[in-house]
């Protein structure tokens, strides 16, 4: 399967980029370098091997969910700028 400038074009407005002529033809060429080399690895005898999940051991990173208050609101208050009836007062954005 093969890219082809039209199709490389399509994609790019799907995602909204603007890409000119030349930069086209060189996305083209990577992405087919890309599927070239996909086709390689289809070549190999994968038959022997057997399926890994991960080849690193992964432990759990994340910490339990529970609900805990580490600081006041007046702790947290004493560091902003500026605070009005305890909220942070910020600049508006439109």
């Amino acid at each position: 399967m093969k890219i082809s400038k039209q199709e490389v074009s399509k994609i790019a407005n799907l995602a909204r980029l603007e890409i000119d002529d030349r930069r086209l033809e060189t996305f083209a060429q990577q992405f087919n370098d890309i599927l070239d080399y996909m086709d390689k690895l289809e070549e190999l005898d994968t038959s022997e091997t057997e399926p890994l999940y991960s080849p690193l051991s992964h432990s759990r990173a994340l910490r339990s969910d529970e609900v805990r208050s580490d600081y006041s609101r007046e702790e947290v208050l004493q560091n902003a700028p500026e605070e009005n009836e305890g909220f942070f007062v910020v600049p508006k954005v439109f």
